[in-house]
């Protein structure tokens, strides 16, 4: 994300080459990860930015150099900020997921900003990281705290979002499988156990981790990876066994929770369908083929799939560690009460309408193939 952050470009980079060799050595846990998960890399969201970085070199005078995009801006305050819109409505109630964009917000963002955003919508990802450097610590959201824009946006004020317990576990998955983030000073800074909420850490307004969270259905973590934010190529081995591990045990996270469909009584996809679990104030909605993924730590769960225009149906499942649980939902469409004034066709009365049920065409798409989970 920032050019001159270059160790997660080159462990990526790294991490595709292996993902490959030990496919081809047929490693069964590898083999088994590359066969149930969609895996999306992206090496680089700032290219201009690590171009120019390059060319200073790891001996950088100017230790910003290449952090911002060739317009001059840092990619990782461009997003849109929904964070105002989910604060207005923990207030005065409303959803704190899905907020739609802004209608003007293609004009507001740079071109990269732009492209990931209509990457993110283009599939129905589920669990994401982006790789930074400058420290050694797994950040999750939220980044902005309430008040960021009335106090220090360095002022610490944790601000844990309604999946906080299963951020901390995805957090601590990486920390403690990495060869030294968890021991917690790391680059003269302390995080126990390697982790850390980022408004926590300092608020941060426009990021990614927190627009993914409330305009997807993929849940992020920001992963600060080295001291030194341009290594030495000779550094690079130490780093690559240093995350190698943390890197494979974070996509296999992406399998945990519930999965399954959303369907009508006729087996026809319900686009959309919003998917609930009791106690936890977020919800996912379902992919354009019905298809949905739900991270959940385990646990047992009271969960509920609804649609315009039909019955909601809720089940209590059970989620196991290591393998996600398949729960289908089939709903039924919803039967209008009847009106004893409406005049039927033939000209009595008592005749019953049922109600419509429109589907639009969601723009973010689905994963094409359903139940299985991109990392």
């Amino acid at each position: 994300m920032h050019g001159d952050e270059v160790l997660g470009r080159e462990l990526l980079l790294q991490l595709s080459e292996f993902l490959c060799e030990e496919f081809q050595n047929q490693n069964q846990r590898i083999m088994r990860l590359i066969q149930e998960t969609r895996i999306h890399i992206l090496p680089s969201m700032n290219p201009d930015g690590y171009e120019a970085a390059a060319t200073q070199g790891p001996n950088m005078p100017e230790y910003l150099v290449g952090r911002n995009n060739a317009n001059k801006v840092d990619l990782n305050r461009n997003f849109p900020d929904l964070n105002i819109y989910f604060y207005y409505n923990e207030k005065h109630g409303g959803p704190n997921h899905h907020l739609p964009l802004p209608d003007n917000w293609e004009s507001q963002v740079e071109p990269e900003t732009k492209a990931v955003i209509h990457w993110m919508r283009s599939f129905n990802f589920v669990l994401s990281a982006n790789l930074h450097g400058g420290a050694v610590v797994a950040n999750y959201p939220y980044d902005k705290s309430p008040g960021h824009r009335f106090r220090n946006p360095y002022r610490t004020t944790n601000s844990p979002t309604p999946d906080d317990k299963l951020f901390r576990k995805l957090a601590k998955v990486y920390s403690y499988a990495h060869g030294w983030m968890h021991q917690g000073w790391n680059c003269g800074d302390y995080f126990p156990d390697g982790i850390t909420n980022g408004a926590s850490w300092y608020s941060l307004s426009k990021g990614m981790q927190d627009f993914n969270y409330l305009h997807t259905n993929c849940f992020e973590i920001t992963l600060e990876l080295s001291c030194n934010k341009f290594p030495r190529q000779e550094e690079l081995q130490r780093e690559w066994l240093g995350n190698r591990e943390a890197l494979i045990q974070f996509l296999e996270q992406v399998h945990q929770g519930i999965k399954g469909m959303v369907l009508d009584e006729n087996h026809h996809n319900l686009t959309g369908a919003v998917i609930s679990v009791h106690g936890i104030n977020h919800d996912v909605t379902a992919g354009e083929r019905g298809d949905y993924f739900r991270l959940l730590l385990p646990g047992t769960y009271t969960v509920t799939a609804t649609a315009p225009g039909f019955d909601p149906q809720t089940e209590n499942v059970i989620v196991h560690p290591g393998r996600p649980t398949l729960v289908n939902f089939y709903l039924k469409r919803s039967i209008a009460p009847v009106n004893p004034l409406r005049k039927a066709p033939g000209g009595g009365q008592g005749g019953r309408m049922q109600a419509q049920l429109r589907i639009t065409k969601k723009k973010d798409g689905a994963r094409k193939q359903p139940h299985r989970g991109p990392g």
